[in-house]
């Protein structure tokens, strides 16, 4: 399968986003669980699946001290050590291959974050068609430029990142590429609460770097991805469970199959009804619709001669007299002819 990735960057794109289901930390250290959830994501519409590819060493250390525990109160994992929490999470290296040849498979792609520069050696090695830098990596520049380097297409979640960072991380790509980075909203909570999206960053992130934009999003409302869609995302990424009730470092912010179709199927809509400036009827059924609005008709039988009153015409439905606009204009005028109760007056019937 080619590395269709590029066209996420076209200046054309018109096509809905693509939706990609990050597997994460979802694997629960099951290798049948893995390609079980590749299986779910295409066949719940997903477009991609994201894999994080690290070694709990080459992003933390194995120390007890306070700054290497989950301070954060709010946090789902509240009290964990950064090494065991990631030596959980972490996809084994060997697992990548099957991981990527079932995506293919099923007819989708699969791509990975990295997050050391030994892990993009690793997936050079496997061909990654894309890279997706996390938010918290947004500042590793030295990161950035080596995946930039590959000349694949670059995807850079801005999280937490000022407009400074998000800057020198676009410059970083663009050393390399002219191509990217693709930029992501993202709120770095999990859960993020809905009302903390702050979708309208899409449009100022796209205008200040020319970039294509797209959303990264960690709650488990619907919304987010359909505004984000109506802002021109070209990509949402959501996580994806088999089951919250499984378990997990991430399964509570993540999808089930079930939600993750009906998602796929309302950003699919979403795209849809944006459609173009657009007034008066659109389809056939609207423009007999039309029929239904109000014009003007005779109320009471009139005889040839006879003046137009108030009494004599009225405003009602359905459409086949003249507009109502004219309804001023025809008072104290008169009729040629006899005219009948429910006649749509016409201008023929006007002297």
């Amino acid at each position: 399968m080619k590395n269709d990735f590029c066209q996420l960057f076209d200046q054309e794109w018109s096509q809905p986003p693509w939706l990609i289901a990050e597997l994460s930390a979802n694997h629960n250290q099951s290798l049948d669980r893995a390609l079980a959830l590749v299986d779910a994501a295409a066949n719940a519409g997903a477009h991609a699946v994201k894999v994080q590819t690290f070694r709990p060493e080459w992003i933390t250390l194995d120390s007890d001290r306070p700054e290497f525990l989950i301070q954060n109160k709010s946090s789902p994992w509240f009290g964990r050590r950064l090494f065991d929490l990631y030596s959980e999470a972490a996809l084994p290296l060997d697992w990548h291959e099957p991981i990527f040849k079932r995506a293919l498979k099923n007819n989708i792609l699969a791509f990975s974050a990295p997050f050391s520069l030994e892990a993009v050696d690793f997936l050079e090695s496997i061909d990654c068609p894309a890279y997706k830098i996390a938010s918290f990596e947004c500042v590793d520049i030295p990161l950035i430029k080596k995946a930039a380097a590959t000349g694949k297409p670059v995807i850079i979640s801005t999280g937490m990142a000022t407009a400074a960072e998000i800057d020198e991380a676009v410059r970083a790509v663009r050393d390399f590429q002219t191509r990217g980075p693709m930029l992501l909203k993202c709120t770095s909570s999990y859960p993020a609460p809905v009302e903390n999206s702050h979708l309208a960053t899409l449009k100022a992130m796209q205008s200040a770097w020319s970039a294509p934009v797209g959303l990264s999003d960690h709650s488990l409302s619907p919304a987010p991805a359909l505004v984000a869609t109506t802002l021109g995302a070209r990509l949402i990424e959501k996580h994806l469970t088999l089951a919250r009730a499984d378990g997990g470092s991430d399964a509570a912010f993540s999808l089930e199959p079930a939600e993750f179709t009906a998602l796929a199927q309302l950003i699919k809509e979403a795209h849809a009804a944006i459609g173009t400036v657009q007034f008066g009827g659109t389809t056939e059924a609207e423009r007999h619709a039309r029929k239904r609005r109000r014009s003007l008709y005779i109320n009471q039988d009139m005889q040839a001669g006879e003046i137009i009153t108030e009494k004599t015409i009225r405003s009602v439905r359905p459409g086949y007299g003249l507009p109502t606009r004219y309804y001023h204009e025809v008072l104290g005028k008169r009729v040629r002819h006899n005219l009948s109760k429910g006649t749509p007056l016409s201008w023929i019937d006007i002297e």
